[in-house]
């Protein structure tokens, strides 16, 4: 089986434990983080032994699934740009903050 490259967007109280169980999955590896605060995704990654992306989009080329754990206005810019990509999105829930967001 192939191992799937997986990223974390956003690892602050939840966005950690996204982390935590891909970095122990068997067939999976965690290829990056991203959080705009830095000294938290410094944190996280020298422990889950994973590298740190700026910006999300910096992670595309490096994952085949993301999950998703920011802010909830930033749900439907970040994962536009993954799912255009052909990258499997976990997304916690609203998706978008508007209708006109959800149509486009």
């Amino acid at each position: 089986m192939n191992t799937i490259r997986t990223g974390v967007i956003g690892v602050g109280y939840l966005g950690q434990f996204h982390a935590e169980k891909y970095a122990s999955l068997p067939n999976a590896t965690l290829a990056g983080i991203v959080d705009p605060d830095k000294a938290r995704a410094d944190l996280i990654a020298n422990k889950l032994h994973t590298r740190v992306f700026t910006d999300p989009a910096d992670l595309l080329g490096h994952v085949d699934a993301v999950s998703i754990v920011a802010p909830t206005i930033h749900h439907h810019h970040i994962a536009g740009q993954f799912l255009n990509a052909g990258v499997h999105v976990l997304l916690e829930k609203p998706i978008t903050v508007t209708l006109e967001q959800a149509l486009s």
